[in-house]
C-alpha cells in the first residue's frame, strides 16, 4: 500500500519564521539562548539577525502527500534528524514540502512492523534548500492489520 507512494511529494507550503513563535518555541523547549530572542545580540552575531532553534521546523506545515492515508493513532515516532545548509532566520519565509522516501517492513516479537521513511524540505524564496528533516514513523502489527497493509 505505502510502496506506491515512494518518491511522491506534497505541494509546497509557505511558512514564516515569526519572532513570537520562535520565542514561544524556545520557551517550550527550555532553550532561551539570546541568539533566538534578543534582537541586539542577533544583530551583532555572525548572521546579523536572530535565528530559530534547530528543531523549530517541526511546527512548519509541509502539505500532505495526496492519497497517502495514515492512521490518526497507533503510530510510533522512531527517529528524527535535521540537516542544515544554514540557520533559519527570524522573519524569513520558508517553503516546505514532504516526500515519502521509503517503506519497508521488519518482523518483530509481536509481528510485522512497517517503517515509513519521510523527508521534509525547507527552501528559501529562491528555491535554495535551507534544511532537510528525516523521520521514521513505525506502524505496529495491530495498526498494520487494521489498514490491511
Amino acid at each position: 500500500m505505502y510502496t506506491d507512494y515512494i518518491g511522491v511529494t506534497s505541494k509546497k507550503m509557505k511558512n514564516v519564521v515569526e519572532r513570537e513563535l520562535v520565542r514561544r518555541f524556545a520557551e517550550s523547549i527550555g532553550d532561551l539562548h539570546p541568539i533566538y530572542l534578543d534582537e541586539e545580540i542577533g544583530s551583532k552575531s555572525r548572521y546579523g539577525k536572530n535565528i530559530a532553534p534547530v528543531t523549530f521546523p517541526r511546527i512548519f506545515r509541509s502539505g500532505e502527500i495526496e492519497g497517502l492515508k495514515l492512521p490518526n493513532k497507533g503510530l510510533i515516532h522512531g527517529e528524527q534528524i535535521y540537516h542544515y545548509n544554514r540557520p533559519l532566520f527570524v522573519g524569513e519565509e520558508v517553503y516546505c514540502y514532504s516526500k515519502l522516501e521509503d517503506y519497508f517492513e521488519k518482523e518483530g516479537s509481536t509481528g510485522k512492523m512497517g517503517f515509513l521513511k519521510m523527508k521534509r524540505y525547507g527552501e528559501d524564496s529562491s528555491g535554495n534548500v535551507i534544511f532537510t528533516e528525516e523521520s521514521i514513523i513505525i506502524i505496529n502489527e495491530t495498526v498494520r492489520r487494521s489498514l490491511n497493509v
